[in-house]
């Protein structure tokens, strides 16, 4: 409907405005890491008089881009020339660079879009969007350039006012993002940041720290994100008893608090992520936040809740999520919605799309919620049933922080108002995922790099670290023969010792070598 029949006969016409965009870049995603043909089919867009098809198509080009490294490298050579395009063109340029080159830590982009984040005659949009590429470029290399081009931006007096946009909360993610599992290594820009006398100083600093911190599961910052979530109360209480200070005033300071405790609800789920009885017991926490927590933290629960565990469908999550989907607050059942989606994405899940299917006619009404059921059916079914978005590899003992950083932009997206980027105009930021997107199947080859097929047992994990002698490494197995899908907390191992596998983890693409000591009996 996308790609075939040339640009014509496309579906992209049976949409509006900002809905080109995000039709044409979804060309790029069914092209997903296919260069060469997606390239062909996406050039067929850029000729269109219509801009928000030519940015679509710009996106697009990003998003297929996403985790290939080529030597030619078509995306910077189609989407680096910035000069003279329309707003929306720049900004889908921009995050399409950000998207293919997550991760890269390329110096070239940082002449490109430096300018764009210290240029306050730039709409706050463009500059934000170019602090998060930014961010998602050098994720986690704590660059110093970029870092210090986003504080001296808040430090401006120009930006003063332009600091209230929206969009001010993916600056300040693109520069917690640079600090991605950096631990100690936040604290100079967390002292930085309090000498800001702007009401974003404080959600900045608090979405630096959860960055610094994500997957370490350490239980102070876990202890320090809750009392941020329990301060708000009283606070608003010895506030109302003060003589009130000028009503804006007042107002925007508040606003502030509110997205500093919705950052701190996702914190928990992100500090917790990847161990298994943290996860449990923030779990166990989100129950308390949504009955005790004031409106901000109730929306931000169901996202942290996805957050945990993505692509890994446990009933005890997606039944809470499932009752949550049908809360009185829209917002909060929009965001239960969409974190249903990342719980089962790519998994198929049977009971999760009887749910999700249920919620259709439910919200057969409301256009907002019944979109969002779509993009959960979509993430569900994500693949037809082969991808995952977990962030965590190699045994689930390495996470890949880009991956991690393309899900939390877009829970910061959906966190306090759905309807301002995700429900409004502003949707293609879901293409942030594709970050986190990657195939679950094992694949086998020999030394020549050609698929070979072989037995492997496919079974749960156990963890035999510190056993002696030579445990079994998976329970409850059933023998299959390459390529398999692995599910969540599966493991693989070959049947017979007639091939030695060259990595320590059967994951992924596996080269195998053949033993020369095997003897068939």
């Amino acid at each position: 409907m996308l790609v075939e029949g040339g640009v014509k006969q496309s579906w992209i016409w049976k949409v509006k405005e900002d809905g080109m965009i995000s039709t044409a870049a979804s060309a790029g995603m069914l092209m997903l890491w296919d260069v060469e043909m997606g390239l062909d089919k996406m050039d067929a867009y850029t000729y269109v008089p219509e801009d928000q098809i030519k940015a679509g198509a710009a996106l697009g080009m990003g998003v297929m881009n996403s985790g290939v490294r080529l030597d030619s490298d078509p995306t910077m050579a189609l989407l680096g020339d910035l000069e003279g395009k329309s707003v929306a063109h720049k900004m889908a340029s921009i995050m399409g660079l950000g998207l293919a080159y997550a991760g890269s830590q390329k110096e070239d982009l940082l002449e490109l879009l430096l300018p764009y984040v210290s240029d306050t005659s730039v709409d706050m949009q463009l500059s934000a969007m170019a602090a998060l590429s930014l961010g998602l470029i050098f994720v986690g290399s704590a660059q110093s350039d970029v870092s210090e081009a986003i504080i001296q931006t808040f430090l401006d007096e120009d930006r003063t006012n332009q600091l209230k946009d929206k969009w001010t909360r993916f600056m300040t993610l693109g520069l917690a993002l640079l600090f991605f599992g950096q631990q100690e290594e936040v604290d100079v820009v967390l002292e930085t940041l309090k000498a800001i006398d702007h009401p974003m100083s404080k959600p900045a600093s608090v979405l630096a720290e959860i960055c610094a911190w994500t997957g370490t599961g350490a239980v102070l910052k876990l202890q320090q994100l809750l009392h941020i979530c329990n301060e708000h109360i009283e606070e608003k209480e010895e506030k109302e008893g003060d003589d009130k200070k000028e009503e804006g005033e007042e107002k925007r300071d508040l606003s502030g608090d509110m997205l500093v405790q919705a950052y701190a609800v996702i914190g928990l789920s992100l500090v917790a992520m990847g161990e298994e009885v943290g996860q449990d017991m923030v779990l166990r926490q989100f129950g308390h936040l949504m009955h005790y927590g004031e409106a901000n933290i109730r929306k931000a629960v169901p996202l942290a809740m996805g957050l945990i565990s993505p692509s890994n469908p446990q009933m005890k999550v997606y039944d809470t999520l499932s009752r949550y989907s049908h809360d009185n607050d829209i917002d909060v059942a929009v965001n239960a919605i969409f974190a249903m989606g990342i719980l089962g994405a790519g998994t198929n899940n049977a009971r999760l799309a009887q749910l999700l299917r249920q919620l259709a006619s439910y919200y057969h009404r409301d256009a907002n919620a019944l979109f969002m059921v779509r993009i959960a059916q979509g993430l569900l079914h994500m693949g037809k049933g082969t991808m995952s978005i977990n962030p965590f590899h190699t045994d689930r003992s390495v996470m890949s922080r880009v991956g991690a950083a393309g899900l939390l932009t877009v829970a910061v997206s959906l966190i306090d108002n759905p309807k301002a980027f995700i429900l409004g105009d502003h949707h293609y930021l879901l293409y942030f995922l594709v970050t986190a997107m990657h195939p679950r199947f094992l694949i086998t080859l020999d030394e020549d790099l050609k698929p070979v097929q072989v037995n492997v047992r496919v079974g749960q994990a156990v963890d035999v670290v510190g056993q002696a002698g030579r445990p079994k490494t998976i329970t409850g197995w059933q023998t299959q023969s390459t390529p398999v899908l692995l599910g969540y907390g599966e493991r693989a191992e070959l049947e017979d010792e007639e091939w030695i596998c060259m990595a320590n983890v059967m994951e992924g693409i596996c080269i195998l070598r053949k033993n020369p000591e095997w003897e068939a009996s």
